[in-house]
């Protein structure tokens, strides 16, 4: 796979991983900061926020991402930082998410 292709896999990943508390993924949440691969393809470090610093679920949500990201073929290391600048807030979700969520 070439670069375009892995972080198109990347995406279609992050979008099947769901706060428990919210029916939107994380990528239309606006939850993904950075999506980076090194030079030769083989790793991944994505920085990562939750709707809330003090989120319950945010351990059970990073371990999923990581999980899932872990599949793709030729990755060897996937490192999933959690931060919190900048802070999130709803303006960063897609117009899908906040349809679903009947923000719109």
């Amino acid at each position: 796979m070439d670069k375009i292709q892995i972080e198109e896999k990347v995406i279609d990943l992050l979008k099947t991983v769901y706060d428990p508390e919210i029916p939107v993924n994380v990528y239309d949440l606006g939850l993904i900061y950075r999506i980076e691969l090194n030079d030769d393809l083989t790793q991944l470090d994505v920085d990562m926020t939750m709707t809330a610093p003090s989120c319950p679920m945010a351990d059970f949500i990073i371990e999923d991402v990581r999980q899932k990201l872990e599949t793709i073929e030729g990755l060897t290391t996937v490192n999933v930082n959690l931060v919190f600048e900048p802070e999130w807030d709803k303006d960063m979700m897609s117009e899908e998410a906040k349809l679903e969520l009947g923000m719109l």
